[in-house]
C-alpha cells in the first residue's frame, strides 16, 4: 500500500493507540511510527513487540517531527496533552484523537490555539475489547468497525480526507458526524450502557447474599454486564467529559424504567407488552442495520447488492411467492385503526411492508410479531394514535408515505413523512392537493417531492374528487382522510385501479359505497377488528409467470395468488399475447379472490395492450417489457404515463437497459414500441429500482450472454427471498453483497 504520509506519532500506547499503530506498520501505511507513552515499560514493550518502530523519550523532540499526531490518551488528559506540544508543532502537522467525547476535546483545542485549528480532526474509532495496554494490542481491531470524525466548518479538507483514508487503511468503516450529535449519540449508545452496567454490578455485590446471585447468574446477566470489566478510570474520564448528554440519557432510561415499573405493578399487560415489542422489533432492525440490510435515514451504510444472472436455465416447480405487499400495507393501517385484536397470516416481510409497520409501532400501537407472516395488532381505535417521537421514516415506500398523508391530515398532532434517496424523488403534490381541499394543512419539499409535513388539528371535510390520473395511492389516501372528515368524501376514478382499500374497510366493518367509477364513504365511523390472510402478490408472482412463458419447456404453479379485479391486468394481457395460463381452485379469502395460477411455455405474440388494462398492471409493466421482447412481431404501450413516476422513470429504464442487451425497442412519452428480437448480455443499472432489477433477471433465460444488474438492494423491500426461489425453480442467478 502507498504511504499516506512519513511519520505518524502515537501518544499513548493503551489498547487503541497500541493498535493503530500496530496496524499502520503492517500495512505501510507511513515511512514511520514514533511511539510515546509515560509508562516506559509500555513503551519499551511496544518497541520489543514491533508495534512502533521509534520509541520517542522526548514528547516534544518527536512531535516538532511529526507529520500526523494521534492523541490516544484518557479524554481528560488530551487538553494537558495538547498544552505540552502546542509550542513545538508545525503549521502543516495534522492532529487527530481517538476520544469517546469530543465537545469537550474541540473546546479545550480552541481555547488553546486562540481559534478553530483547521488541521484539527477530532476522531473516534468504535472498537475495542476489556483488555487494556500495550501487550494486548491488535492490528486487526479496527477492521469492520466504524470511525466517526467529526471535522469542524473550518476544518481543512485536505487533512480530513489524509485522516479518514488513515482510518479506511487499516480497515475500518469512516463516518462523519457533527460534534454536538456525536457526544449525544455516544451517550446513548455507548455511556450509558457502560455506566448502567457499573452501576448494577455495584448494587447487586452489595447485597447480603451476592455470592449466590453471581454464582447462578445466566447468560443475559453476563452478557450485559461484560463491560464492568473495562477501565475504570476511562470511564470516570467519559462521564465528567460527557456529564450533560450522559445526565440527560440517564433521565430518559429512569422514566423508560418507571413506565415499566408502573406497568407491572398495575398489571397492565397491554402497556408492558408494548414496551417489549417495541424494543425487540428495535433491536431487530439495529441488527439489520449493523449488517447493512435495513433501510436507515441516517446515513448508515446500505450494502451494494448486484445480480449475475447466465443465459439459459428453464422454469419449473411450484411456489408460493411473498405475501401481497398492497393488502400487507392496508391490513397494518387499519388494524391500527381498529377497536380490538386483529391477527394477519401471510404478511410480506420485506422493507416496505416493515416501514409502514414500524410507523404504527412509533405512533403507540401495540403489535406483536411479524413471526414467519403472522402479525397481531392490539388496535387502539381511530382516534388513538399518539404524536410519534419524530419524523416517520418510510425507506423506499411509495405507498406508505401516500396513504399515511392522508390518514395522518386526520390526527391531532403535527407529524412528517420522509424517505430514501429514491423516495425523496417522487412526486407527493398528487396527494397534497386533494388533503388540501379538504382542509389539511399539508407542504412537500422541493419541487413537490418527500419531506411530507402535515400539520394537526386541522378540520377536514368532506369533497368531491375527480382524479386527473389514475391512482390507487392517490385514492385510497383521499378515502383514508375521509374517515376523518365531516360529511361524505367521494372520489372518482378516470379508470379503474386495485381496490383493496375498499374491500379492507368493508372488511372492517366500515360502509364504503362503490359506484361504477364513484368511490364514497362518510367520516365518523369506527372499525372492528378482523382476520386477515394476505394472499401471494401477484406483482410478485408476475416474474415467474412471465419467466415460464418466456422460456421453453417451462411449467410453473405459484400458488394462493391474489387475483383481485383490479389487478388482473397482467393475467388478460399474458393470455392476450398466446400465454398458456390456466387458474386453478379460485376461490375467496378475507374478501380477495386467490387463485392458483398455472402456466407453460407458449410462443408470445405482439399485441397493442388495450389501455384500459395500463393501469390493472400498472407495477407489472417491467416484466411485461421482457414478454414483449421475446414475443413475435410488435406489442405496442400507451397510456401509461404513471410507469415514469414510479421508484424509477420505469419506461426509460427498460428502454435504456433492453437496448443494452441488443433488443428493438422505442420509447414513447407514455410508453413503448417493442418489437421481437434476441438479446445479449450487458451491464444494466437498476436506478435501485427493485423491479427494474427483477425484470432483467429473468431476462437472461432468453439472453444469450451474461447479464450483470447493479443497485439491488431494493429488491428486499417486495421480495426478500426473490434470488433464492429464482434459483430454487431453475433461473440461474446470484447475488453479491459488498
Amino acid at each position: 500500500m502507498r504511504c499516506l504520509t512519513e511519520r505518524v506519532l502515537v501518544i499513548g500506547l493503551g489498547l487503541i493507540g497500541g493498535s493503530l499503530a500496530s496496524a499502520l506498520r503492517a500495512r505501510s501505511i507511513c515511512r514511520t511510527v514514533i511511539g510515546f507513552d509515560r509508562d516506559k515499560d509500555e513503551l519499551e514493550t511496544a518497541l520489543r513487540l514491533g508495534i512502533i518502530e521509534e520509541a520517542a523519550t522526548d514528547l516534544l523532540e518527536a512531535a516538532a517531527r511529526a507529520d500526523v499526531i494521534v492523541l490516544a490518551v484518557p479524554v481528560k488528559a488530551i487538553e494537558s496533552v495538547l498544552a505540552e506540544i502546542l509550542p513545538v508543532l508545525r503549521p502543516d502537522t495534522i492532529l487527530t484523537d481517538v476520544g469517546s467525547v469530543k465537545g469537550n476535546v474541540v473546546r479545550s483545542a480552541i481555547a488553546l490555539f486562540g481559534c478553530t485549528p483547521k488541521r484539527f480532526i477530532p476522531g473516534h474509532p468504535i472498537a475495542g475489547s476489556e483488555k487494556s495496554g500495550v501487550a494486548a494490542a491488535d492490528a486487526t481491531l479496527f477492521e469492520h468497525h466504524k470511525v466517526i470524525i467529526t471535522p469542524l466548518p473550518e476544518s481543512d479538507p485536505a487533512a480530513v480526507t489524509l485522516i479518514a483514508r488513515m482510518w479506511q487503511s487499516v480497515g475500518a468503516q469512516v463516518l462523519q458526524m457533527d460534534v454536538d450529535r456525536h457526544d449525544e449519540v455516544l451517550a446513548a449508545t455507548s455511556h450509558l450502557p457502560h455506566l448502567l452496567a457499573f452501576s448494577l454490578v455495584d448494587t447487586l455485590a452489595q447485597e447480603q447474599d451476592c455470592n449466590d446471585i453471581f454464582r447462578y447468574a445466566a447468560g443475559g446477566f453476563r452478557d450485559f454486564t461484560r463491560v464492568a470489566a473495562s477501565d475504570p478510570t476511562m470511564w470516570h474520564d467519559i462521564g465528567l467529559a460527557n456529564k450533560q448528554a450522559i445526565l440527560q440519557k440517564i433521565d430518559e432510561f429512569t422514566s423508560g424504567v418507571n413506565r415499566l415499573r408502573t406497568a407491572i405493578e398495575s398489571e397492565d399487560s397491554l402497556a408492558m407488552l408494548g414496551i417489549f415489542t417495541r424494543a425487540k422489533a428495535a433491536r431487530e432492525h439495529f441488527s439489520k442495520i449493523l449488517s447493512g440490510s435495513a433501510y436507515s435515514q441516517n446515513n448508515m451504510m446500505i450494502k451494494d447488492t448486484t445480480f449475475y444472472a447466465q443465459p439459459g436455465g428453464q422454469v419449473q416447480g411450484t411456489i408460493r411467492a411473498p405475501g401481497d405487499k398492497s393488502i400487507s400495507h392496508r391490513s397494518i393501517m387499519l388494524g391500527s385503526l381498529a377497536d380490538g385484536i386483529t391477527e394477519i397470516t401471510g404478511f410480506l416481510e420485506g422493507e416496505d411492508s416493515l416501514a409502514t409497520l414500524q410507523a404504527f409501532r412509533d405512533m403507540g400501537v401495540v403489535i406483536e410479531g411479524p413471526h414467519q407472516g403472522a402479525v397481531k395488532i392490539y388496535g387502539v381505535g381511530i382516534n388513538g394514535l399518539r404524536q410519534p417521537p419524530g419524523p416517520i421514516y418510510v425507506g423506499n415506500s411509495g405507498t406508505t408515505i401516500r396513504l399515511m398523508s392522508g390518514l395522518l391530515a386526520g390526527q391531532s398532532f403535527d407529524s412528517e413523512l420522509s424517505g430514501d434517496a429514491s423516495l425523496s424523488k417522487r412526486p407527493m403534490e398528487r396527494v397534497a392537493k386533494p388533503l388540501r381541499l379538504m382542509g389539511a394543512d399539508v407542504q412537500t419539499g422541493e419541487n413537490g417531492c418527500p419531506p411530507v409535513k402535515i400539520k394537526g388539528g386541522q378540520t377536514l371535510k368532506g369533497i368531491n374528487y375527480e382524479m386527473p390520473m389514475a391512482s390507487a395511492q392517490v385514492k385510497s389516501c383521499v378515502m383514508l382522510a375521509g374517515l376523518y372528515a365531516e360529511g361524505e368524501t367521494t372520489v372518482i376514478e378516470p379508470a379503474p385501479t386495485r381496490d383493496h382499500t375498499e374491500r379492507m374497510l368493508r372488511g372492517f366493518g366500515y360502509s364504503v359505497d362503490v359506484a361504477g367509477n364513484k368511490v364514497s364513504l362518510s367520516g365518523g365511523g369506527s372499525l372492528t377488528a378482523t382476520k386477515i390472510d394476505v394472499p401471494a402478490d401477484i406483482s410478485s408472482s408476475t416474474f415467474f409467470m412471465v419467466a415460464a412463458a418466456i422460456c421453453p419447456d417451462s411449467d410453473i404453479t405459484l400458488e394462493h395468488v391474489g387475483i383481485n379485479p383490479t389487478r388482473i391486468g397482467v393475467i388478460n394481457i399474458l393470455r392476450a399475447m398466446g400465454s398458456n395460463l390456466e387458474l386453478l381452485n379460485e376461490r375467496e379469502v378475507g374478501g380477495e379472490p386467490v387463485a392458483d395460477i398455472r402456466i407453460r411455455y407458449a410462443p408470445l405474440k405482439g399485441i397493442r395492450i388495450p389501455e384500459d388494462q395500463v393501469p390493472l398492471a400498472i407495477d407489472e409493466f417491467p416484466a411485461l417489457f421482457i414478454a414483449a421482447v421475446c414475443a413475435e412481431g410488435e406489442t405496442v404501450l400507451t397510456g401509461a404515463e404513471e410507469l415514469r413516476v414510479k421508484e424509477s422513470d420505469r419506461i426509460q429504464a427498460m428502454v435504456d437497459g433492453l437496448k443494452i442487451l441488443g433488443a428493438d425497442i422505442e420509447g414513447t412519452p407514455d410508453g413503448a414500441m417493442i418489437r421481437g428480437s434476441e438479446m445479449g448480455g450487458g451491464v444494466i443499472e437498476s436506478h435501485d429500482d427493485h423491479r427494474i432489477a427483477m425484470a432483467f433477471t429473468i431476462a437472461s433465460l432468453r439472453a444469450t450472454g451474461n447479464i450483470e444488474i447493479r443497485e439491488c438492494a431494493n429488491v428486499a423491500t417486495s421480495f426478500p427471498n426473490f434470488v433464492e426461489l429464482a434459483q430454487q425453480v431453475g433461473i440461474r442467478v446470484r447475488k453479491e453483497e459488498k
